[in-house]
């Protein structure tokens, strides 16, 4: 199952985010995903396994497993190298043993210090904060990005963690339009308005975290998931799946992408079983109601400054 994204390109309705794999169980998990179906990954440079990943896709196309067009691979910008976008994105391609990218997504939309290019580190200022490059405007690279679909270097370019009024800039100052906006969003952060503005101007919402972070968010952050979630719950009864596909079964019924992550082989599989089975319009106006406008991914805990302000 595919959506179409504005540049013309298809991308899979459901991916693999490598957030958080480390580097020795990548290449088992990445080929296993491969042997299960996935043909979507979601990588950025900011999760500091491209080589990795890169090394699993190499083993995938040598041994015949897939060929390079029967895959959909993003990465993303990382703040850091907002003016040096060339540059990152060639080393990105580099990691990743790749000719071009399907999709290259600003990673968040602010530009901070350059620490040097393919170094993701946060940069923070002695104040503890986040150390913001004011000089740099998301107009210019937003232009940058447009330089590399013109160079053959990526085929879709696009936002993550954009707002409204960020993606209304962004479509103001654009040649290339955005194909993606990549968001948080899930039962319990369902984002209407965003989602809807984005798909009324032609921008497909691909919904990171779109299981509400699970574990790994409770870990670094603290939050709380909607797989707990007792309504939740009761339909993966009704309709004998887990509390995890009934999830991602809705944000694909949005028509919104999903991306969930796992580091476990049955929960890959699980994850992506959500296509022989469809939710009611009754059951997805439940979960619609279930919304707690409550963001589980929170970056302020690294940088010391709420960019959601």
């Amino acid at each position: 199952m595919e959506i179409s994204l504005n540049s013309g390109y298809k991308m899979p309705t459901v991916g693999l985010g490598v957030w958080r794999m480390e580097g020795k169980e990548i290449k088992d998990l990445l080929l296993n995903a491969i042997k299960i179906g996935y043909r979507h990954f979601d990588c950025a440079a900011d999760y500091k396994n491209e080589a990795e990943v890169g090394e699993a896709l190499a083993v995938a196309f040598e041994s015949g497993l897939v060929k390079r067009e029967d895959l959909f691979i993003t990465t993303k910008l990382w703040n850091s190298d907002h003016g040096h976008v060339a540059e990152a994105c060639k080393d990105s391609l580099k990691k990743l043993r790749l000719s071009y990218l399907d999709l290259y997504l600003v990673h968040f939309p602010v530009a901070t210090r350059h620490t040097g290019v393919g170094e993701t580190g946060s940069a923070i200022g002695e104040d503890g904060v986040l150390d913001i490059d004011t000089t740099v405007s998301l107009e210019s690279t937003w232009h940058a990005m447009e330089d590399l679909v013109s160079t053959g270097l990526v085929r879709s370019i696009g936002i993550s963690n954009y707002d409204i009024f960020l993606t209304r800039d962004c479509l103001a100052y654009s040649k290339v339009k955005p194909a993606v906006n990549q968001i948080e969003t899930h039962p319990y952060f369902q984002r209407e308005s965003l989602v809807k503005f984005c798909q009324k101007h032609g921008i497909c919402v691909t919904a990171h975290t779109p299981l509400g972070g699970a574990i790994a968010n409770t870990e670094w952050f603290g939050s709380v998931s909607c797989l707990d979630d007792p309504v939740l719950r009761g339909l993966a009864e009704k309709y004998k799946k887990t509390v995890a596909q009934i999830v991602l079964r809705w944000g694909i019924q949005r028509k919104t992408v999903v991306i969930p992550k796992s580091s476990k082989a049955g929960r890959l599989e699980e994850n992506y079983k959500v296509f022989d089975f469809e939710l009611s319009k009754e059951d997805m106006d439940i979960i619609q109601g279930l919304d707690r406008n409550y963001r589980t991914n929170q970056p302020a805990k690294f940088w010391g400054i709420d960019l959601y302000a």
